[in-house]
Order: C-alpha cells, then sequence, then structure tokens
C-alpha cells in the first residue's frame, strides 16, 4: 500500500513537473513566433526600401555591388574611415590614399584588399 501511495506522489510530482516544462515550451515558443512576425516585418520594410534606393542607383554599379556583397559574406561596401576600409578594417596604403583624394567624387571606388566598393565620408581622413 505504502508503495502505491509513494508511486502514485511520485506521479503526480512528475505530472506536475511535465506541466511546468510545457507552460516554459509554449511561452518560449510563442516568444520565437512573435520574435520571427517582427523579423519578418522588418525584412519587408527594408527590402521595400533597398527597391526605392536601388532605382536611383546605376544598374552597372548595382550590379558590382550586389557581385560584392554575394561574395564578401553580405557586405559589398564600406564605409572609408580615418583612412581605414570598414569592410576588411585595413588602413588605405598612401598609394591609394592618394588616388582616392585625386579621385572625383562620383567615381567608384574601391578597397585594394577586400575589393568592397569605398564609400567616401567627410570622416574619412583625406
Amino acid at each position: 500500500m505504502e508503495r502505491r501511495e509513494s508511486a502514485q506522489e511520485r506521479a503526480a510530482e512528475l505530472t506536475e513537473r511535465v506541466s511546468s516544462v510545457q507552460t516554459k515550451t509554449d511561452d518560449a515558443t510563442a516568444r520565437r513566433d512573435a520574435a520571427t512576425q517582427q523579423l519578418d516585418a522588418e525584412a519587408a520594410e527594408v527590402a521595400k526600401e533597398r527597391e526605392v534606393v536601388a532605382g536611383v542607383i546605376p544598374a552597372d554599379l548595382l550590379k558590382l555591388y550586389d557581385k560584392l556583397r554575394e561574395k564578401q559574406g553580405g557586405v559589398g561596401a564600406a564605409r572609408l574611415y580615418q583612412r581605414k576600409c570598414e569592410g576588411c578594417r585595413l588602413e588605405l596604403d598612401i598609394t591609394e590614399v592618394n588616388e582616392v583624394k585625386a579621385a572625383s567624387p562620383d567615381t567608384v571606388l574601391r578597397c585594394g584588399n577586400c575589393s568592397r566598393i569605398l564609400v567616401r565620408t567627410a570622416e574619412s581622413g583625406l
């Protein structure tokens, strides 16, 4: 009789633990699903924004960017910041810096190390 009561108590404990785990699983699943929905919405918004921006970029430059982005793990262009390419984090050598300085503002420049398109800003260090 004692063994039966002990087994029933143990079964009740296990049922309670299973219920607790199921509640936690359901909560985690709901949070995951909500996060997935949010990410999907953000991705759709970014895709729309990209379409707008891509519409004003010359087709050959966009093609180059997409090719580099695929090759470089998702980053086809990088900011030139204080004479460093933020794509590969390497500083341009003096020859490259002089080429960048001499180039017209609409010239497409590329990093000599990683080949990404360099985006010049006021903080480029030129």
